[in-house]
């Protein structure tokens, strides 16, 4: 019987035109001219500045992977970290635009998706930013990795109350019956019995607990295709944190 989660890396979803390609590949993009306004910053400054960041605080990336638009103007990429906690790593996302289409943000969680299409999710967003041309990238990360990390002890404490917190099998079965037939999950019903199956047969994690719940949760959705798995792994944590009045960080 584990304690641990089922380790997902970091998603990264090009299918809306974006072609993937590696570090040295988006070391190639240049960044437009800068105007009064407008501060273009190439994708890969973002990517170092990150990187950088993070290794100043200890926290080494061990997988990292990009997309591009086709123009070059958007980046898109995921980074999951050395960074683990009861068997979940923390991942970040980032995007960087110099068309103006979208701003320069940074999200941090154990479920991370980024996709071309600008979808955009983790468990806590801490920089949103416009590349005005007073915008300082170092300043601007090292903030934003701060307030991440931040957010890394209340992301274990909400782990470590599913884990240790008992529920009875008719407080379950309603969190299923809700998800589904409530509809409060954005996830097919017939996946429904598959999570009943997961939650009452699988003895991988302590039965009677909300962690062993999400994690029956979370395996069901894994028949999903990656956009509609995320959207409803996402939304997991909230939907929990409702039934059973635990600490919400959503």
């Amino acid at each position: 019987m584990s304690t641990e989660a089922i380790a997902t890396p970091a998603q990264l979803i090009a299918h809306c035109g974006a072609r993937k390609i590696n570090r040295d590949e988006l070391a190639l993009i240049t960044a437009p001219e800068s105007t009064k306004t407008h501060k273009p910053i190439a994708h890969i400054e973002v990517v170092n500045a990150v990187i950088e960041t993070l290794g100043f605080r200890r926290m080494a990336v061990i997988r990292d992977e990009y997309a591009v638009s086709n123009d070059g103007m958007k980046m898109f990429g995921v980074m999951d970290l050395e960074e683990e906690f009861y068997g979940c790593r923390f991942s970040v996302g980032l995007r960087n635009s110099n068309d103006k289409s979208m701003r320069l943000a940074l999200t941090i969680g154990y479920r991370v998706m980024v996709c071309d299409n600008m979808s955009f999710h983790g468990d806590f967003s801490p920089v949103l930013a416009r590349h005005s041309a007073s915008m300082n990238i170092i300043d601007l990360v090292s903030i934003g990795v701060d307030k991440m990390q931040r957010n890394f002890e209340p992301l274990r404490q909400l782990v470590d109350f599913w884990q240790t917190t008992p529920i009875s099998d008719n407080e379950a079965r309603l969190a299923i019956y809700g998800a589904f037939i409530d509809k409060k999950l954005q996830a097919p019903t017939r996946l429904m019995p598959h999570v009943h199956s997961l939650y009452f047969e699988d003895d991988r994690f302590p039965a009677g607990r909300i962690w062993r719940l999400a994690n029956a949760f979370t395996s069901a959705f894994k028949d999903l295709d990656p956009i509609p798995q995320f959207q409803a792994t996402a939304k997991i944590g909230g939907f929990l944190s409702t039934c059973f009045n635990t600490p919400s960080i959503w």
